[in-house]
């Protein structure tokens, strides 16, 4: 390996987290783009506590090549090491989870020094604790912050977007939702980070109560027609084949920020350099972006799958609350996940087999005037889908890295600086092309009449 004295001044990109379980295969997807003609990623380093197991994770993620990848020391428990870190960085991606117990400390050094930051949490309450504590620090100091930039949530950000560009006026949307898929030849098996932070999550969940409190509250986006009624709990969808539940995913927070986000700056966020013809684009593109009710639903063709994640469910909260049922959760999670989460993770064999559909179920009106004249009761549908392979170790990586090359690459269509979340900022960039080119695909299904 290449010792730290011959390191370049500043990187490209530096992975903190590169031997964990998912930032092992956000270093393999890196180092297909690394020193590519095409590719901004010039300059690669790799980061973590232990040297040893970071170059261990490298010699998987390259086993026939013989790279010269830097690898350099720090700590989340070491705030020194990692400003040293971000000094050396124009863009930090952070794999080192759950990120409410390690994430602060590495934002803040991001903010402080000036760098771009990218993770892939999908906690609510690390995100908007973060841009509530570093926003305006980021601001002033021209650091990019966006979270969630892996399966967590940029598929149901751009997928949203997408369901409701179809909306051709004078039709308008009312209610998107989103109805996941797991499927698999295979066993399904979780991330053990992913099963952690739900039950932190949970655990937790007053302390983002009081946050959002102590927050101003944000604008509501104006939505053609009423609010959807709750329907049942377990729901047959026969659209689409499935069997569905409510998912209490960070999905619907992080859309309903963006819409949010929207309300405010109808026109998106200007970029830090951006040309006329870039602000002509990005304003023609916010506004085919109509706003919706949105929720996220988990779906199966096996109800008894639904049933599991009901028992999952009840576990969590119940246990999560007492420290004993949280060490409980956490040493036994195949158990109390009836076999979903185990702490080795996934199989190479169960991650090549699996895949995500992500159905996106827009019901609205064929022409706004309707909801002006009293009919409250919406007439048209337009299904779209978002597909893709495994979640957590292929597309996840995939997301991230094709996100990390667009802030590299056009990082003047980007807001100056700034904790964000991922749909205002890479909604008008050319991501959702960029991933339809490494296999994961956005498609209309269908557009149809309801029955009166």
């Amino acid at each position: 390996m290449q010792a730290q004295s011959q390191i370049p001044e500043l990187f490209d990109v530096i992975i903190l987290g590169a031997s964990g379980f998912t930032g092992k295969y956000v270093v393999r997807e890196a180092l297909k783009l690394f020193n590519l003609p095409s590719s901004p990623i010039k300059n690669l380093a790799l980061a973590g506590r232990n040297p040893t197991k970071v170059k261990q994770a490298l010699q998987w993620a390259s086993p026939s090549h013989s790279l010269s990848i830097p690898i350099l020391t720090a700590d989340t428990t070491d705030p020194p090491s990692l400003h040293r870190l971000c000094s050396q960085t124009k863009l930090l991606l952070n794999c080192v989870g759950p990120y409410r117990l390690h994430g602060d400390p590495v934002a803040a050094a991001c903010v402080h020094s000036g760098c771009d930051y990218l993770d892939i949490s999908g906690e609510p309450e690390f995100m908007e604790r973060m841009e509530a504590r570093y926003h305006e620090k980021a601001v002033e100091t021209g650091s990019l912050l966006v979270s969630a930039c892996g399966f967590d949530s940029i598929p149901a950000e751009l997928g949203v977007m997408f369901n409701s560009r179809q909306w051709i006026p004078p039709a308008v949307p009312n209610q998107i939702e989103a109805y996941v898929s797991l499927e698999s030849d295979k066993r399904i098996v979780g991330n053990f980070g992913t099963y952690e932070s739900a039950v932190l999550g949970v655990a937790n969940a007053q302390e983002l109560q009081k946050l959002r409190q102590s927050r101003p509250r944000r604008a509501r986006p104006v939505i053609p027609g009423p609010a959807p009624l709750r329907g049942p709990l377990v729901e047959s969808q026969k659209r689409i084949g499935l069997w569905a539940i409510k998912l209490p995913s960070a999905d619907a927070t992080v859309v309903r920020r963006t819409l949010s986000i929207l309300t405010e700056n109808p026109h998106g966020l200007p970029g830090a350099n951006e040309s006329p013809e870039q602000r002509e684009k990005r304003e023609a593109f916010w506004s085919t972006v109509k706003p919706a009710h949105f929720g996220v639903k988990l779906g199966s063709k096996s109800l008894l799958d639904i049933f599991r994640f009901i028992i999952l469910g009840i576990s969590i909260g119940l246990l999560s609350g007492l420290s004993f049922g949280r060490w409980l959760l956490l040493k036994f999670p195949s158990i109390f996940s009836l076999g979903w989460f185990r702490k080795r993770g996934p199989s190479e064999d169960e991650v090549e087999s699996a895949s995500f559909k992500m159905w996106f179920i827009g019901h609205g009106f064929s022409d706004s005037s309707l909801v002006s004249q009293g009919n409250a009761k919406p007439d048209m549908e337009i299904i779209t889908r978002v597909t893709g392979p495994e979640i957590g170790y292929i597309a996840t990586p995939i997301i991230l890295m094709q996100c990390a090359l667009i802030v590299l690459s056009q990082r003047e269509i980007l807001p100056k600086g700034g904790v964000f979340p991922p749909g205002i900022v890479f909604g008008a960039t050319e991501l959702q092309q960029r991933l339809q080119e490494n296999g994961i695909s956005f498609d209309v299904i269908s557009k149809s009449s309801l029955p009166a």
